[in-house]
C-alpha cells in the first residue's frame, strides 16, 4: 500500500510542544494537518518542559528525530501588542544560552496567508521561570525580547540536546503592556488568543515540510 500522506509528505513526524491543557485542546480542535503531528503537553515550566521533551525524544518508542516547534500561549513586551496576535521567534533566550529558529520566514508567510489581518511579530523570544510582570517585562523588553513565555527556550533547547533536527517556537500573545492578565478585560483577550491557536497547525505542517523535503 501506498504512503497515504501522498508524494512530498515528510516521513519524519512534527512534534508540536505546549505547556497548559488549554493550548493542547486548541492546537488538537483546530482544523487539521496533513501529516504525521504530535501535540505534547509538556506541564508549566522550563523543569517540567525539558523533563517531557528529554522522555519523549529520547526513550524508547518515542519520536527521536522529530522537528520541534514550541507553542501555546505568551506575554507580549512590545508596546502596541494585541491580544491575539502571534510572535515567531528569531531565537528563543534564557539563563542557559540561546537557541536559533529555522524556517522564520517561512512561518510567517504560513501565519500570514492562514490568518490574513493578523500581526505576525517576529524577534528574540525569552523564557523566564515565573510569571513577568511590571519592571521586569520592561528589563527584558530593553534587552531586545519582544515576548516572554517559561517553556519555548527549554524545549527547543532540549530537543537539540537530543540531536539535530529543525526547530522553531510560535506562540499566541494573550497579554501584553496595555492588556496585562490582572485586568478583567483579559478574559476577552484569552478567548480571541485561543481562537487564533486553533488555526495554526496546517502552518506549522507547512514549515515542517518545506524544511524537510530536501530530504526525502
Amino acid at each position: 500500500m501506498g504512503d497515504p500522506r501522498g508524494p512530498g509528505s515528510p516521513v519524519t513526524p512534527l512534534l508540536v510542544a505546549c505547556a497548559l491543557g488549554i493550548e493542547q485542546v486548541a492546537l488538537r480542535s483546530g482544523r487539521g494537518a496533513p501529516g504525521p503531528v504530535r501535540v505534547l503537553r509538556t506541564g508549566m515550566g522550563p523543569r517540567a518542559a525539558e523533563a517531557a521533551v528529554a522522555r519523549l525524544l529520547g526513550g524508547p518508542g518515542g519520536l527521536p528525530d522529530s522537528a520541534v516547534i514550541a507553542s501555546g500561549f505568551c506575554a507580549g513586551l512590545a508596546p502596541g501588542m494585541h491580544p491575539g496576535d502571534l510572535v515567531v521567534a528569531e531565537e528563543t533566550r534564557d539563563a542557559d544560552g540561546t537557541t536559533p529558529c529555522m524556517g522564520t520566514g517561512v512561518l510567517v508567510a504560513a501565519l500570514t496567508r492562514a490568518l490574513p489581518g493578523r500581526r505576525v511579530h517576529t524577534g528574540p523570544l525569552t523564557g523566564s521561570d515565573h510569571v513577568v510582570r511590571g519592571p521586569e517585562r520592561a528589563a527584558l523588553r530593553a534587552g531586545g525580547a519582544i515576548a516572554v513565555d517559561m517553556e519555548s527556550a527549554a524545549t527547543l533547547r532540549t530537543a537539540l540536546c537530543h540531536g539535530p533536527r529543525p526547530v522553531a517556537a510560535v506562540r499566541v500573545v494573550v497579554d501584553a503592556p496595555e492588556h496585562e492578565l490582572v485586568r478583567i478585560g483579559t478574559v476577552r483577550g484569552g478567548i480571541s488568543a485561543f481562537r487564533v491557536l486553533r488555526t495554526v497547525l496546517p502552518a506549522f505542517y507547512e514549515w515542517h515540510r518545506s524544511l524537510l523535503l530536501p530530504r526525502r
